[in-house]
């Protein structure tokens, strides 16, 4: 079944065959003698005279305009190509990119896109995106070079129709394997002579401490037991689902012996969410902004002039406590539930974003667009984008090593990296043959790797959903299953955490999901599992 947007999407497809070509966009630019003899298809600069792309991106809250980010001054000036920004703050990126693909008002190309496969896939088809496989053949060697040593990468990024509409990011250092560090406060357990929780019932008496006896010591009930970001990426208590036999994630799937399991329709989530209002919300020990907060809000409150949060969920502590404070935290393993389970989920996917790039219809010089990415695929340029540029964040060593300089007094790497990056969702990949040659690992990856290894890896799932480009039809499908039956869940869970009621609720809350669809979505995600599995074993 096509989707209501393929099918208005047809009504555009004359004028895109018209703009674009036959080839999606790979034009020559011999067709403009002028335009040709101010371009230069190998070397720097790109071309003679300055010439501007429009180009639409999401920024990180504390990241200035890309225009004054000295990575894309660097850039224009060694291309010659200049950028247009229009930078869209990250939490309103998703929607605004909506509105100007639906009203036809597009940008020469979205950069740090996060186009989604399904959106990859139908603004190919209709024209909107043009394919960039020719235009990578000719005129991008870095990542032709990448995607011929990688022809897993090439693969990966390549839609069911052959062609490519969205380049890659990544950083293959399978930091993401669990994104759901669970953080204590040390100091407030050592103030009140408790140890370090092992099980989760120890856990929560640890909070109810922190709620009534006054651990930082001021004559206040000013403390934060325990606050999360609710169906957050990495601040999420997902992972603490594990403690009754299985881990949640924000797809709420996993994979248990090549089965895809939807975890948010188990007995074990349910009995979660039960232990969840009943010991924790019903007394007080959860943060009520938990479900409403934002990540500055968040961040803030490991800040607090007198210390007042006593747990929460990040993946690198001192991001959210500061550097002075973060001594006083430490890292707690998977928590030992009520029959002895002590599980914590592996993240879903785990290769290259596919939609971190893409090039619009509009584009009148794809070839110049396609010269100027390429440069981000460079090694060096690649971990300069994701993490920020040489004299700034790196200095080279003996070896040619781009090795991290100490960072500015007072400021944590995450709000750093904001600041002088586009991040991991700009293009660019670091290969895990880069990491340690081309490029270190920033310190706190470096850590966050020997926290996974000591904390997590002994208790983590066997098996992931891998990342999988589905056929056009089964994006549809999903399209239009997943997103309302996702945000029913999400809001029906916060909602037992807070209200209870999950064994009243519980059938007909299931009976729901089979309304709208949960059997079918399952049904397509365990196939497309079984067409990959067969693929690999070929």
């Amino acid at each position: 079944m096509k989707s209501v947007f393929k099918r208005a999407g047809i009504l555009m497809l004359a004028g895109a065959f018209v703009l674009s070509g036959c080839s999606g966009g790979s034009k020559d630019q011999s067709e403009n003698p002028d335009q040709a003899a101010n371009f230069n298809k190998t070397g720097l600069p790109i071309v003679n005279e300055p010439v501007s792309l429009k180009m639409v991106s999401p920024k990180a809250a504390l990241a200035p305009e890309y225009s004054q980010m000295e990575i894309f001054k660097r850039l224009e000036a060694e291309t010659n190509v200049k950028i247009e920004w229009e930078n869209i703050p990250d939490t309103d990126f998703a929607e605004k990119k909506n509105l100007l693909l639906a009203s036809g008002n597009l940008p020469d190309a979205f950069y740090g896109a996060g186009f989604s496969d399904y959106e990859l896939v139908n603004y190919g088809e209709d024209g909107t995106l043009i394919p960039l496989e020719e235009l990578i053949d000719q005129y991008a060697p870095n990542l032709k070079a990448l995607l011929e040593r990688r022809p897993d990468i090439k693969s990966s990024i390549t839609a069911p129709d052959g062609h490519i509409y969205g380049l890659p990011s990544w950083e293959e250092n399978n930091l993401g394997t669990n994104p759901f560090f669970h953080v204590i406060n040390k100091k407030w357990l050592d103030n009140l002579g408790l140890k370090m929780p092992q099980t989760l019932d120890e856990y929560t008496e640890a909070l109810v401490a922190f709620k009534t006896q006054d651990p930082n010591g001021n004559g206040k009930a000013d403390e934060i037991p325990l606050s999360f970001m609710h169906m957050q990426w990495c601040m999420d208590i997902a992972g603490i689902f594990g403690a009754f036999g299985l881990p949640d994630n924000m797809e709420h799937r996993i994979v248990r012996d090549g089965k895809v399991i939807f975890t948010a329709t188990q007995p074990e989530y349910k009995e979660a969410l039960k232990y969840f209002h009943e010991k924790w919300y019903k007394q007080g020990l959860i943060d009520p902004e938990s479900f409403t907060q934002d990540a500055a809000q968040y961040l803030a409150k490991g800040k607090t002039t007198v210390e007042t949060l006593g747990s929460y969920i990040w993946w690198e502590v001192d991001e959210v406590v500061g550097p002075e404070r973060s001594e006083d935290y430490a890292l707690l393993s998977p928590l030992k539930g009520p029959n002895g389970d002590q599980l914590i989920g592996r993240g879903n996917g785990g290769g290259p974003g596919r939609g971190a790039f893409v090039i619009t219809k509009e584009n009148k010089n794809p070839e110049i667009t396609m010269r100027w990415v390429d440069q981000q695929y460079e090694p060096y340029m690649a971990a300069q984008i994701h993490w920020g540029p040489l004299d700034i964040v790196y200095e080279k060593d003996e070896n040619g090593k781009l090795v991290n300089l100490p960072l500015p007094e007072g400021t944590s790497a995450g709000e750093f990296r904001q600041k002088v990056a586009p991040g991991a969702g700009g293009p660019g990949v670091i290969t895990i043959e880069d990491l340690g040659k081309v490029v270190d690992l920033e310190p706190r990856a470096q850590q966050r790797v020997k926290d996974l290894e000591k904390y997590y890896d002994p208790y983590m799932e066997k098996e992931n959903y891998p990342s999988i480009f589905f056929e056009p039809e089964e994006l549809d499908k999903i399209n239009r299953i997943e997103p309302e039956l996702i945000k029913y869940v999400n809001t029906q869970r916060g909602k037992f955490i807070v209200d209870g009621g999950v064994d009243e609720q519980w059938d007909s809350y299931v009976k729901t999901l089979e309304k709208m669809g949960l059997n079918e979505l399952m049904e397509i995600y365990q196939n497309g599992l079984d067409r990959y599995s067969a693929n690999l074993n070929r």
